[in-house]
């Protein structure tokens, strides 16, 4: 892609968005320059996981950044080194409001919290075999009497919120009814 710059442009503004893209983790830019930096900057994570001085120096010709190679390489490069590519991902974001440009979003895949969620260890439970010696019959019968005294309170809890955005939209309704009998 071209981008509509010569070749220098091209490269120099590839180059310094690689460095932000590197530096904050995410950024936000038009969707064919998002596109365009996803190709320019997977082949240099992917160099950064063998950590050799050739290596380095390949980098360092495509971001012309001395910082953002050496955080590449310290820090991007553990996080994703299991990773057998894919290390970015585009999320479109709708039309600026300018020139009606389609925005979008692009960031390193493993330093989103969001998506990235941690998995608690769960308790192993037992369905069946083995006897618990006293237990055995009193659990049975207190699971569905804690089932049956929790539904209740989820229904009343999941009705709380709908009274809540009922009453906020009464209140900017008054409240904009107020403003027009001011002006």
């Amino acid at each position: 892609m071209h981008l509509g710059r010569k070749s220098a442009h091209r490269k120099s503004m590839l180059a310094n968005m690689a460095c932000s893209l590197i530096e904050h983790k995410r950024i936000n830019t038009t969707l064919t320059k998002a596109k365009a930096l996803k190709q320019y900057i997977e082949p240099v994570i992917t160099k950064s996981k063998t950590d050799s001085t050739h290596h380095r120096r390949l980098a360092f010709r495509q971001l012309r950044n001395k910082y953002a190679v050496s955080e590449l390489f310290r820090d991007i490069a553990q996080k994703v080194g299991d990773r057998p590519g894919g290390y970015t991902r585009i999320i479109k974001l709708g039309n600026r409001l300018g020139d009606n440009a389609e925005m979008a979003l692009i960031e390193l895949v493993d330093f989103n919290e969001l998506y990235v969620r941690e998995q608690k260890e769960k308790k192993k439970t037992r369905r069946r075999g083995g006897s618990k010696k006293s237990g055995a019959a009193q659990a049975p019968a207190e699971a569905p009497a804690d089932e049956a005294k929790e539904a209740p309170a989820a229904a009343a809890e999941a009705k709380a919120p709908k009274k809540e955005e009922k009453a906020s939209k009464k209140e900017t309704k008054e409240a904009d009814q107020e403003n027009k009998d001011e002006n």
